[in-house]
């Protein structure tokens, strides 16, 4: 015979199983129950309660309904202890006047457990070891305890609390660390909770040789080169994602999979890397459309080993009415230092503002990217010949034809929270270049240029801000390139303007290049939602400013304003923006859109 406890679950699960059979469920609940409670304890009660499953059964009699009743407080308890409430009032009472019964719960939760203490005690090498990191991170854990004494109990905060340590404790040094013991003793009468937690750490774990798989077509020196984990050095977790992400992103692979092999020795523990390859030939096409340079079409080709000396090409050809461009890039494989030697050739027109301009750049250096820095020094040769459009002549150092060769070095720091769309952080670019002009009179020059953009959280948005100086120091009758000269205006950088339509004002309306450089831009960015929910769309608000002139007494800022719209699409970001060029006075709509296939 079944127990009195067990009947209404059978009866439940009868009742389902017709339900199920004939295709429809009770058509009206055998009960109906009302929870009188504070705040959101109502709401735990109503979707949490074991008595509202029971509504659905048609035939409950009176004596399983009592027996409900009677769970349902102790049900009650145990819900209101998991938010610290341990001395609850609870009055429930059954009201069957009504067409069905009506079963009303009354809650006075009573006073919220606080924390009276915590107990945070350590065993294995962490609580042991005098190595100074050792000591830093144990007390790391103890000032990051998520719920110190005063602080409301909770069972959701002592859970997060409990998981919190334990990952600060397993993050580095001790991957097999874990909880010994964890006790929350709870003293209803006072409404106050005493802590303990013992964690252990295991032994220090060091990384032993990488144990790789997946590697065939590409020479195995890269995995240890982009995953730099040194043999002998402490474990950390992040060291491991951070190496994960430099194989994805160099290129060769296309997923890498890095774990320790916490059953091995502590002192050298075997580092399991596994790799997809990425194919060692890609084609890449896009096609976009933007105010600046219209419709434009693209190719790249990539070859990851060149035959014999083993080293990438990228090839690149970029056609659009204003800016066409066609260039061959190659890298060497890096060192274990991770610097790579690298070349480049390119050839490009550009068309604006009255002035056609012809240029190729020779480049040959090394480069390096590590922890969010680029470093990079190389020699560069270029050359420019640029003629007005329609005819007429000016003076090559106004229009920046000539050429040059110069020693340059670049440094770029990322320090974002995300490298794809930042949402926070900033980032800067500082570059200094010095050389020699290789037309007129060989003079020599200086070049120094600083970017910047800053992301700055706020309420229901984000604050953009970007800026950007240059400068070119050389005799008066340098005939400097083009192409190491200034000018500015469009899409992304002056809006409310023509590409580089800002520069230095030539005879019959035409723009020429400047030396000297100074631009800036504020950005209010602001998520659009939709029934509360973020969507891909945002709006943002701007003032864009940018002068270039040939020297620092005539740098006059040309200003625009507007407001736009910026979308992030499945296959690439497309912006709309209408911006009021107050010089011009006139407004100007800038489109720009991408897609890379």
């Amino acid at each position: 015979m079944l127990d009195s406890a067990r009947r209404p679950m059978l009866a439940l699960i009868m009742a389902m199983a017709a339900a199920s059979a004939f295709g429809q469920a009770a058509a009206v609940p055998s009960f109906d129950l009302v929870v009188q409670a504070p705040g959101d304890l109502r709401e735990l009660l109503e979707r949490n309660l074991e008595l509202r499953r029971y509504r659905e059964v048609a035939d409950l009699d009176d004596a399983e309904l009592s027996r409900l009743i009677v769970l349902a407080e102790r049900d009650a308890r145990q819900l209101l202890g998991t938010r610290g409430y341990f001395s609850p009032k609870i009055d429930i009472t059954r009201d069957t006047a009504g067409e069905r019964p009506r079963i009303l719960m009354a809650v006075d939760p009573g006073t919220p457990t606080v924390i009276a203490g915590v107990d945070l005690a350590f065993e294995g090498d962490i609580a042991t070891s005098t190595d100074a990191d050792a000591v830093e991170q144990r007390e790391g854990i103890r000032s990051g305890w998520g719920l110190q004494p005063g602080r409301p109990f909770t069972q959701e905060a002592w859970d997060g609390a409990k998981r919190q340590a334990l990952r600060a404790l397993t993050a580095r040094r001790y991957p097999t660390g874990h909880i010994d013991d964890s006790a929350a003793d709870i003293d209803a009468a006072t409404n106050r909770g005493a802590l303990g937690l013992r964690l252990n750490s295991g032994p220090l774990y060091r990384l032993g040789p990488l144990q790789v798989t997946g590697v065939e077509k590409y020479d195995p020196v890269l995995v240890p080169r982009f995953a730099q984990l040194r043999p002998g050095s402490i474990y950390e977790r992040d060291e491991l994602v951070q190496a994960q992400l430099r194989l994805t992103g160099s290129g060769y692979f296309d997923s890498a999979f890095i774990a320790l092999d916490p059953e091995g020795n502590p002192a050298a523990a075997p580092v399991q890397v596994q790799v997809k390859e990425a194919p060692l030939q890609r084609l890449t096409f896009g096609i976009g459309v933007s105010t600046d340079s219209g419709v434009r079409a693209s190719v790249e080709h990539t070859h990851n080993r060149l035959p014999v000396v083993g080293w990438r090409t990228v090839t690149k050809l970029n056609l659009n009415r204003k800016t066409p461009l066609a260039q061959f890039e190659t890298t060497s494989i890096p060192n274990e230092d991770l610097w790579r030697w690298s070349a480049l050739a390119r050839a490009e027109r550009i068309e604006d503002e009255g002035l056609l301009t012809q240029g190729e750049r020779l480049r040959v250096g090394r480069f390096k990217s590590w922890g969010g820095i680029d470093r990079n020094y190389y020699l560069q040769y270029d050359t420019a010949r640029a003629r007005p459009i329609g005819g007429g002549t000016l003076a090559p150092e106004e229009i920046g034809t000539g050429s040059a060769l110069s020693a340059n070095y670049v440094w770029t720091g990322r320090y974002f929270n995300d490298d794809v769309a930042p949402t926070s952080g900033y980032g800067v670019t500082a570059e200094l270049g010095g050389g020699v002009t290789l037309a007129g009179d060989n003079a020599p020059f200086l070049r120094p240029m600083v970017h910047g953009v800053y992301y700055r959280p706020m309420q229901e948005g984000r604050l953009q801000l970007r800026g950007e100086l240059g400068a070119v120091f050389a005799r008066q009758s340098a005939r400097l390139p083009a192409t190491q000269m200034f000018r500015t205006g469009g899409d992304t950088t002056v809006r409310g303007y023509g590409f580089q339509q800002i520069g230095v004002d030539l005879p019959n309306g035409r723009v020429g290049p400047g030396r000297y450089l100074a631009s800036t831009s504020v950005e209010w960015q602001r998520p659009i939602r939709r029934h509360g929910a973020v969507t891909p769309f945002e709006s943002m608000v701007f003032v864009d400013a940018g002068a270039v002139a040939n020297r620092v007494g005539d740098l006059h800022p040309r200003v625009g304003a507007g407001v736009g719209a910026r979308w992030r699409s499945p296959v690439g970001p497309l912006e709309v923006a209408l911006a009021y060029g107050f010089q011009p006075r006139k407004l100007r709509l800038h489109f720009n859109v991408g897609v890379t296939f």
